[in-house]
């Protein structure tokens, strides 16, 4: 079999020297080096284009290649084409850097100088992964089946009201009802839905920012799939990388995901962006997180008028959702819902922090037990949502979650008493200007 080799070399002189050695190597087919990066790209999707057959088995990528860094460019090539089989060319063999080259995507790490021997074997290596990985694709090009799936978006009106926890509760209770579920983190620069659930993971939504076209097989290199079932795109752990992530990644990245998944749930933290407010806009359900205190319906009130003057989304289309909720409050969530001009949820979730604490400081959050008032609440709002699958009786009145509580007594009986007349002027006072 004639293995197809790409050498991508910026140096004229290692081009030449790398061309000469390959060209010795038994049925090799080395083609003409590309000097940079953006070239790589750019041909590799012109040969996916029009076959995965078409594509070179291997590809050599030089140490000193540019614009983008070598490792950088190794993992958008694993990404974006995962049957090219990737070796890195480098005068450092270190253990650390083979470490990194692996966690990045390639097949192998060949020193410098070139030695034949060893460029034999890692060349072979990575041919034969290649030729394994197109005969699991098969012969056509991957591509999203389905109707597409629910998107809900999560955001709190200030720090500190719940938003990430409502957020991996939602997705919990989605995929516990047997909904394939993800759950996206874009609070990119402070995003804690790992911690939440324990886990290290090296890529994040970061490693699909640059992407131009995510296939399934791109989107499931992406995603951590949780113990739990849900599949989990993270913030990256450094912060400022967030900066990559721009609304266009981030209507593909949705887009994708909608089309994976049943249920996806977005984190989006507190702060807007340009990130975010795409996700918000794209959703089929935005909840906005608020207390019942008047910092926080104050900052609820400024997060739907911001929505509403930057046209991301209508205040009557946003759902908020009363997080510490107690019957003792002078702001209840008719009052809210009056102020804000939004739709507030059915369900409000209880000020009950000791259920919550041990699985929080442990990063835990799926072992919160059944008979947590919290989860109930919260799940329950899945079931108001229609994020789980709703039982026959439920079918017959249509979709949960789209219409308002019937009447006044329905909402009493779930413990949402409104506030007295005088309170409620009293407080509304203090909250409008």
């Amino acid at each position: 079999m004639t293995t197809r080799i790409l050498p991508v070399v910026g140096d004229a002189d290692a081009a030449r020297s790398i061309t000469t050695l390959l060209s010795q190597l038994p049925d090799a087919e080395p083609a003409a080096p590309v000097g940079d990066s953006t070239s790589l790209i750019d041909t590799l999707a012109r040969l996916a284009a029009e076959s995965i057959d078409e594509l070179p088995e291997v590809v050599l990528v030089h140490e000193r290649i540019g614009p983008v860094p070598a490792l950088e460019l190794i993992r958008e090539v694993a990404l974006r084409f995962p049957a090219v089989g990737v070796v890195l060319v480098t005068s450092d063999a270190s253990p650390m850097l083979f470490s990194a080259a692996m966690d990045s995507g390639a097949r192998g790490l060949v020193g410098l100088p070139l030695s034949y021997e060893e460029l034999a074997q890692r060349v072979q290596a990575a041919a034969g992964w290649s030729v394994g990985v197109r005969r699991h694709l098969g012969q056509g090009a991957e591509v999203f089946s389905g109707p597409g799936g629910i998107v809900v978006t999560v955001s709190g009106a200030k720090g500190g009201v719940g938003t990430t926890l409502t957020a991996v509760q939602l997705a919990l209770a989605a995929r516990a009802s047997g909904m394939t579920t993800a759950l996206a983190d874009l609070d990119l620069q402070a995003g804690d839905v790992a911690s939440y659930l324990d886990v290290q993971f090296r890529r994040s939504i970061v490693d699909l920012a640059t992407i131009q076209d995510i296939s399934p097989r791109v989107l499931q290199d992406a995603v951590f799939i949780h113990h739990t079932g849900i599949g989990l795109l993270l913030a990256p752990g450094e912060g400022e990388r967030g900066e990559e992530v721009n609304e266009r990644s981030v209507r593909q990245i949705v887009s994708a995901l909608r089309h994976r998944y049943d249920v996806v749930v977005i984190d989006c933290g507190t702060q807007m962006n340009s990130a975010n407010a795409a996700a918000i806009e794209m959703a089929d359900t935005t909840l906005l997180l608020t207390t019942p205190d008047v910092v926080s319906v104050r900052a609820t009130k400024r997060m739907v008028r911001l929505w509403d003057r930057l046209q991301i989304r209508k205040a009557e289309e946003t759902v908020t959702v009363v997080n510490r909720h107690s019957k003792n409050t002078e702001i209840q969530p008719q009052l809210i819902e009056r102020i804000t001009g939004t739709r507030v949820s059915r369900s409000a979730i209880p000020a009950n922090f000791k259920e919550l604490q041990a699985v929080v400081d442990a990063g835990r959050l799926q072992d919160l037990e059944s008979k947590s008032t919290v989860k109930q609440a919260i799940w329950g709002l899945a079931g108001e949502l229609g994020l789980v699958k709703a039982q026959e009786g439920e079918r017959k009145h249509g979709k949960p979650g789209r219409t308002r509580t019937r009447n006044r007594a329905e909402r009493d009986r779930v413990g949402n008493p409104g506030p007295s007349a005088i309170g409620a002027r009293r407080v509304r006072g203090q909250i409008e200007p």
